[in-house]
């Protein structure tokens, strides 16, 4: 069960990535808002992704610190775009593994410690307005980061925005 996992992971940062390095052959016009999430989309291209990006930028609301849209999903897997001008609250998944791929802009990844100020935001997610005490790592465009299920993370963008291709990847029963 790890080596699909694994697989499903690696394909979709390749995706995303390879989306990103490309030129897209047309300019995109940003509709007022963002797309809702398809129930299966196994393929974004550079032009797809790059409009997505303006359509998010474009569908932010004044002091929104966090704004996101659907880049695929797969069942239970989920590949989203999420552009960060500001600090968001912090989050912790209790079933999910959350990687990022650095898609635009630079800022630190605060991992681990406590939530502050902790509610529940669903069944399987807290929040929190940040972190005590965790571990901070700068990141920056091309890097990867992966945050494991249960763990309290929170991003603090630094010189401008961030969009980030966030994969949660859910646990699965049987964990060799």
């Amino acid at each position: 069960m790890r080596a699909p996992v694994l697989g499903f992971t690696l394909l979709a940062a390749v995706i995303a990535a390879s989306a990103i390095a490309q030129t897209p052959t047309a300019p995109a016009a940003a509709p007022a808002a963002v797309p809702s999430a398809p129930a299966m989309t196994l393929f974004a291209s550079s032009s797809e992704v790059t409009a997505l990006i303006a359509k998010v930028r474009a569908s932010r609301k004044e002091g929104q610190n966090l704004v996101t849209a659907p880049i695929l999903s797969l069942a239970p897997y989920r590949a989203s775009l999420e552009y960060r001008p500001a600090t968001a609250p912090a989050s912790l998944h209790e079933k999910d593994a959350e990687m990022f791929y650095v898609i635009e802009g630079t800022g630190t990844i605060v991992t681990g410690g406590k939530l502050t100020d902790e509610t529940r935001t669903n069944a399987a997610n807290l929040s929190g307005t940040s972190i005590a005490g965790g571990n901070a790592q700068a990141f920056a465009k091309g890097d990867f980061i992966i945050v494991p299920e249960n763990t309290p993370h929170q991003i603090t963008p630094s010189g401008g925005p961030v969009f980030l291709m966030a994969l949660h990847v859910p646990r699965p029963t049987a964990w060799p």
